[in-house]
């Protein structure tokens, strides 16, 4: 099968999203859903849509969404804006349209949970009490293990692996740097948020730099020996960018084991690397309220059951998204999209007392090596032992050898990707 009959199998992304919402079958309203009352913590593509799904399930549902920021920055597409391909502007949503839907949205921060009481504190000192809690905190970055990396060293060495203000700095970084510079990006072991992100960040640094600045060069020390579509990223990086791009991998020497803000310098098992500009991605957890609720074991995310999201450790508390551990399903926009959908159907089933349906997610990745220029990976999750596994023959990659203008058309299916869920998470 060639390259693009491979792609008309997947292309319709607009349909493709509406339609795994329409997959799930909701349970019809009953009188004990009616008066249920149901907090959605996390306010991203897991934890609006999430809460959104409920609210299309039974308007008679009592559902509040918790989120501290007024303005949502999407993370999928803000290696463009570091580029200088994108705005900023072009990233961030408002929860307007969800307020309008009908749904309670609370401007604050969770500080604490009580499962017992089934409560939710805020920073105001007041709280929420609950019948069903979402979990969808995302990512919170774990400075504890990269010794001399803090919150304080990220404004001289940003991660810009929470979108927004770091996504400015690293961004204004490059712009500031003398041509013949080194970009270092310092890129953890698995899991961490979007498998593939440091590589395209890698790539359209590099487009950036070949444009601007193309004397320098751009350093991938990771702390893997293999990554996520390998054979398509260092095909593109040979065809587009020559040799100005090394990546030296886990074998060879690239985990960083400490950094030296002072300096500048990341340090590896095996040597130094002094840059200009050093993008720091430190290992991730799930975010903080995970923890405080009790929902997160030692490995620092959270077990779920794969049918019905709902953590193995604290009773009627869900959890979606980046956060939970998902097994063979990767921590991406896409999939907390997918998770969301099913989790509100999950909890829709277990208010009317009926078992939930065994649910089926779509997951899909798109990643911008060069304007234009983009490939993809996608695969079919369901429940398998605990976790989420992939079904066979499901999985999709671009091909290898794929022409420019099948590379072009990925490219207009990826921005066709992002205007679809973003419209339909924040309306």
């Amino acid at each position: 099968m060639d390259a693009l009959r491979l792609m008309t199998t997947r292309r319709n992304v607009v349909r493709g999203i509406a339609a795994t919402a329409a997959s799930f079958a909701f349970p019809s309203p009953s009188r004990a859903q009616s008066v249920a009352r149901i907090v959605v913590i996390g306010g991203g593509f897991g934890g609006a849509a999430c809460a959104r799904a409920l609210r299309k399930i039974n308007p008679k549902l009592q559902v509040t969404l918790v989120e501290p920021n007024r303005t949502f920055t999407a993370c999928p597409f803000s290696n463009e804006v570091i580029a200088g391909l994108r705005s900023i502007e072009a990233q961030q949503f408002g929860y307007e349209r969800i307020a309008a839907d009908g749904l309670n949205v609370i401007a604050l921060a969770a500080t604490k949970i009580d499962p017992q009481g089934r409560t939710v504190g805020l920073t105001d000192g007041t709280s929420l009490a609950y019948d069903r809690l979402v979990l969808a905190p995302g990512i919170d970055l774990n400075f504890d293990a990269l010794p001399g990396y803090d919150e304080t060293t990220a404004a001289k060495m940003p991660h810009a692996w929470k979108a927004g203000e770091q996504t400015m700095l690293l961004r204004a970084q490059l712009e500031a740097m003398e041509d013949g510079g080194v970009v270092a990006l310092a890129v953890p072991a698995a899991p961490y948020r979007c498998p593939p992100a440091p590589y395209e960040r890698a790539s359209l640094i590099a487009h950036y730099l070949k444009q601007k600045k193309p004397r320098s060069k751009v350093l991938i020390l990771d702390a893997k020996d293999a990554f996520s579509q390998q054979r398509l990223f260092e095909n593109a990086w040979k065809e587009l960018y020559g040799g100005m791009i090394e990546r030296i991998s886990l074998s060879q020497g690239g985990r960083v084991v400490s950094v030296e803000p002072a300096t500048n310098t990341l340090v590896t098992d095996f040597g130094n690397y002094d840059a200009q500009v050093a993008n720091v991605i430190p290992p991730q957890r799930a975010g903080r309220i995970a923890s405080l609720a009790g929902a997160a074991d030692h490995t620092g995310w959270c077990p779920i059951d794969p049918v019905t999201f709902v953590s193995r450790l604290v009773p009627d508390i869900h959890v979606i998204g980046d956060a939970a551990i998902g097994g063979g399903i990767p921590k991406s926009a896409s999939a907390a999209n997918a998770e969301a959908k099913a989790c509100a159907s999950a909890i829709a089933s277990l208010i009317a007392g009926k078992a939930p349906a065994v649910p089926k997610l779509d997951g899909t990745c798109y990643n911008t090596v060069t304007p234009g220029y983009a490939f993809s990976l996608s695969g079919i999750y369901q429940p398998r032992d605990d976790i989420f596994a992939e079904v066979e023959g499901s999985g999709f990659t671009s091909p290898v050898d794929a022409s420019r203008e099948v590379r072009r058309r990925e490219a207009d299916q990826a921005e066709s990707w992002f205007k679809a869920i973003t419209v339909e998470t924040f309306g």
